[in-house]
């Protein structure tokens, strides 16, 4: 004859609501990575029934994993990547600045030589004519 098994208590959604209610709590503090299958194996309910019939409690759940240190780990990681790329285009803009600037400090020396030419050739002129200043009649 076989021995016949116990009958399993009937579970009602509300007995499953709480368990998982229940299982969300003991994880609260933890560093553990929070996750929809970990959370039914504690709380002993199907991921079906946790994602069909206890919507508020996945929510709880997502928020939890929002919060948890792997989403701090990851909103750093995404902010770094994006310093990444900021710094990338500093760099960028800084070598055309600097092209920028050799350009203008070489310009600025050809004017400046250019300049002191002109002076040298000016003066060398006014020595040549050895003008004096004359005053127009009329005019005192």
């Amino acid at each position: 004859m076989r021995q016949s098994r116990p009958p399993k208590p009937a579970r009602s959604p509300r007995d499953a609501s709480r368990r998982l209610a229940a299982a969300l709590e003991s994880f609260k503090g933890q560093d553990a990575r929070l996750t929809a299958a970990e959370l039914c194996r504690v709380a002993n309910v199907s991921r079906n029934s946790l994602y069909r019939y206890h919507m508020p409690i996945l929510r709880l759940l997502r928020e939890r994993q929002k919060l948890g240190p792997r989403a701090a780990q990851r909103k750093a990681r995404i902010s770094a990547a994006r310093q990444r790329v900021g710094n990338h285009d500093l760099r960028q803009k800084i070598a055309k600045l600097a092209a920028l600037v050799d350009h203008y400090h070489g310009a600025y020396h050809e004017a400046a030589k250019l300049l002191a030419r002109r002076d040298r050739e000016l003066a060398e002129v006014r020595r040549q004519l050895a003008a004096k200043p004359l005053l127009l009649p009329g005019r005192r």
